[in-house]
């Protein structure tokens, strides 16, 4: 099995496609985006990624991963094919999916053979089994008859460590009713097979729930410990050495609980909305989940009253923020905690200097009704620059080392926000600052 297409050149679509080809796989990777696709072809890389873009670069140069807008051409040629579009959430917060229904039809409408149609997107529990209706409607108003199997295969890929979490993922999921597609799929993943990888082997619905709950227990855990660092600041704990001594428990892990202004991101916050949605159509709902989505978006809000409870008045103040991306090593403001706080913010009436390395114009797209409240700054020097407070929002590995003596002499006024605990409260206070910091 060395053939296979990709319909999709998002996130998900773009780093499946490109690290199979660098495992020797042919792939070819398909999107209507006609202007996207030239790129790619040009090694033009649509989303920031580390390392991602020397891979594509590599493969498109060995003729091992190309980019096309010819499905039809695609579906013919290869026997198994990834569905990976987007999944984007509903206004009731469930998954829509038009994109997938769009696409497996369209494979449908070009079968010429036995194929492994498999779920890459993130689909809500009982899609797998939609996605095969779908193409036995479409094969039947062609009259033909060909065999195909429907595989769940969830991508576990983390944003800013997606070429890393390819490689060298804690499992692979596979999720079908077919011994033969589960044997192609382990074919697909034969590097990874060979490795020891573990594999897990189940039926589609499992698979497409085994992503749903890891992500919404992963948001879950930082709920978790945001909430308990907050009434750590009420009776005079520490929630770091807290978290460190939690971490220690193997039943527990230290992963994950890290406070902070609350998660966003592709993932977490699409991903728990429409868990708990499922949960409700079937009349077993998930309460606890339900609760993490009210105390993630309390946890951003907090924040912006945390403050103003410091600084008093907002009116007329100049908010430093560093950092706007939902984490570092990535530009993807879907969610980020700091449009939120900083909408916050401005309803209490701040303006701000903000500043990150890298998702400057989708902060501009993000913030673009508020253009008149912010100053886009070339570094987070300039950004201080004048300012009456730092509010470190993403931690950026350049922030963490701050020359803290030309900080405190840039600033018009010593608050200092560490929303990430980056900084060690002695020593900023030693220094003269008014440090905040979370759960401390």
């Amino acid at each position: 099995m060395n053939k296979i297409a990709v319909v999709g050149t998002g996130y998900v679509g773009l780093v499946t496609g490109s690290c199979l080809s660098d495992f020797g796989l042919n792939v070819t990777c398909v999107d209507n985006d006609a202007s996207k696709v030239e790129k790619l072809r040009s090694g033009v890389i649509p989303i920031y990624e580390p390392g991602l873009e020397p891979i594509v670069q590599r493969n498109v140069y060995y003729k091992r991963l190309q980019f096309t807008t010819d499905i039809q051409r695609a579906v013919a040629d290869n026997e198994v094919v990834f569905i990976a579009v987007g999944t984007p959430p509903s206004a009731d917060g469930s998954a829509d999916l038009q994109y997938v229904e769009v696409v497996a039809r369209d494979i449908a409408r070009h079968m010429n053979g036995y194929k492994v149609i498999v779920n890459k997107s993130t689909v809500p529990i009982g899609t797998g089994q939609r996605v095969k209706g779908w193409i036995q409607e479409e094969l039947l108003r062609r009259g033909v008859d060909y065999e195909f199997d429907i595989v769940s295969n969830p991508e576990f890929l983390r944003e800013g460590s997606a070429v890393h979490d390819f490689a060298h993922p804690d499992r692979v999921v596979i999720g079908s009713e077919s011994a033969r597609a589960s044997e192609i799929m382990k074919r697909v993943y034969s590097v990874l097979y060979l490795n020891e990888t573990p594999f897990i082997d189940t039926n589609i619905e499992t698979a497409e729930m085994i992503k749903y709950a890891s992500n919404a227990f992963l948001a879950m855990k930082i709920t978790f410990i945001n909430e308990v660092a907050n009434l750590c600041e009420k009776v005079g704990a520490d929630v770091q050495h807290v978290a460190k001594a939690m971490g220690r428990d193997g039943r527990i892990g230290s992963k994950f609980l890290h406070p902070g202004p609350g998660y966003g991101g592709s993932c977490f916050p699409k991903d728990t909305k429409a868990l708990a949605e499922i949960g409700k159509q079937y009349g077993a709902p998930i309460t606890i989940i339900e609760q993490t989505i009210l105390a993630n978006e309390h946890q951003k809000r907090l924040m912006a009253e945390k403050i103003e409870f410091a600084m008093g008045s907002l009116t007329g103040k100049t908010l430093a923020i560093l950092g706007l991306a939902f984490k570092p090593n990535t530009d993807d403001m879907r969610d980020a905690p700091s449009i939120a706080i900083v909408h916050e913010l401005a309803n209490r009436g701040a303006t701000f200097r903000v500043y990150d390395p890298i998702a400057m114009d989708e902060a501009k797209r993000s913030f673009v009704n508020m253009q008149d409240k912010l100053m886009y700054c070339g570094d987070e020097y300039e950004a201080i620059q004048g300012a009456d407070a730092v509010v470190i929002i993403t931690e950026w590995n350049q922030f963490r080392n701050l020359d803290l003596d030309r900080v405190m002499k840039d600033l018009n006024e010593p608050f200092f926000f560490d929303l990430r605990n980056i900084y060690k409260r002695n020593v900023m206070e030693q220094l003269g600052f008014r440090y905040y910091a979370v759960g401390q």
